[in-house]
């Protein structure tokens, strides 16, 4: 089983926003799932620079995490999707928030993220 080797620090909203958000395809997920992609196979292909293992990892966080629901229906071959529950909702206008935000400003960033890939 994994330990921390730090132990969490909730002290203010941005530590638990970190705690809750933190994962390099989280904020994707959320987004694409808003949109109606909810089969994994969708996501993956939304997605497909990420594992299939690492988006499984995320994708159960983020329902431990209660932002999303797994549904399993008893089907053969299983069929399986995600939706946002109310609470992972809440997090769509933040998300949009920053996406405009990085729309603004996507020059410079690009810009600043090659020259520090570079150094």
């Amino acid at each position: 089983m994994y330990e921390r080797k730090i132990p969490l620090n909730l002290n203010c909203g941005l530590d638990l926003i970190g705690e809750v958000l933190y994962g390099k395809w989280k904020i994707r997920l959320l987004w694409f799932i808003n949109e109606g992609h909810k089969r994994p196979s969708e996501l993956q292909r939304k997605i497909p620079d990420a594992s299939r293992r690492v988006l499984n990892i995320q994708l159960k966080e983020l329902e431990a995490h209660e932002l999303i629901t797994k549904k399993i229906y008893p089907v053969v071959p299983p069929k399986v999707e995600y939706s946002l529950t109310d609470f992972g909702r809440t997090l769509i206008p933040v998300i949009s928030a920053l996406g405009n935000w990085g729309d603004e400003h996507e020059e410079r960033l690009r810009n600043i993220i090659l020259k520090s890939s570079q150094n």
